[in-house]
């Protein structure tokens, strides 16, 4: 299948990005090569990665779903992670965390029992009746609308590798060097074309850093499936 993007070039790297859907199709122009890829398929980190991985999958002709991610927060500390939970039964904790601060057994099954429940409800609420959509071999490009601390998409990472994608490219349109960086050691590619010196914070990056929807999520997702049938062909059942 021909790529959308042969022939042009990339997208110019703004200083500031108007709002999330131009964050995308930035990131879109940066991924061209893997338009139209059969394997291919783009998961959105909810909530304000949605709008990004939109543009993304829709310039590059693929599936979009979520790829929702649960912090674990260490009881009486929730701000301090010592692991996450990710969509699939997926848990990753930090060993160094966890035994630093002596934390027993089951009040990280507590913790991971109260995360389950408001994912389950998420994945819900997001997804309705779809099915997941398989991981396993896929090119996966795991986006969200930014990199702060880098620790909710590095806990993606971690937990999609556990689902053995045949690659992992993390793709945001801003983050901080630092954690830019850092994701690089634990996936295939990053690409992340905006990292100023002196970050601060994602929202300061976008002209409208309005919050998401759930709404806005789920309306997303149904055009994002439709488009895609359309594009194929594919009858709606």
């Amino acid at each position: 299948m021909a790529s959308p993007f042969e022939g042009s070039t990339a997208t110019p790297i703004p200083e500031i990005f108007r709002d999330r859907r131009h964050g995308g199709r930035v990131l879109a122009s940066l991924l061209r090569r893997y338009a139209g890829r059969p394997d291919l398929l783009v998961l959105a980190l909810p909530r304000g990665g949605v709008p990004v991985a939109f543009e993304v999958a829709e310039a590059l002709s693929a599936p979009l779903d979520v790829f929702v991610v649960r912090k674990l927060g260490v009881p009486g500390h929730e701000e301090y992670a010592m692991g996450a939970i990710a969509a699939g039964g997926v848990r990753v904790l930090s060993d160094d965390v966890v035994r630093g601060l002596g934390i027993a057994p089951s009040a990280i099954e507590a913790v991971t029992c109260a995360e389950l429940r408001e994912l389950e409800r998420r994945e819900r609420l997001y997804r309705g009746d779809s099915a997941v959509l398989a991981v396993r071999g896929r090119v996966v490009i795991l986006v969200d609308d930014g990199l702060a601390t880098g620790a909710t998409m590095l806990a993606a990472v971690r937990a999609l590798r556990t689902l053995a994608p045949a690659r992992t490219i993390v793709a945001v349109p801003t983050g901080a060097p630092d954690s830019c960086a850092a994701l690089r050691d634990e996936a295939d590619e990053v690409v992340c074309p905006l990292t100023p010196p002196r970050f601060r914070a994602v929202g300061l990056w976008y002209e409208n850093f309005s919050q998401t929807s759930d709404d806005e999520v789920r309306d997303l997702l149904a055009r994002a499936r439709a488009d895609l049938e359309a594009a194929h062909h594919v009858p709606h059942p």
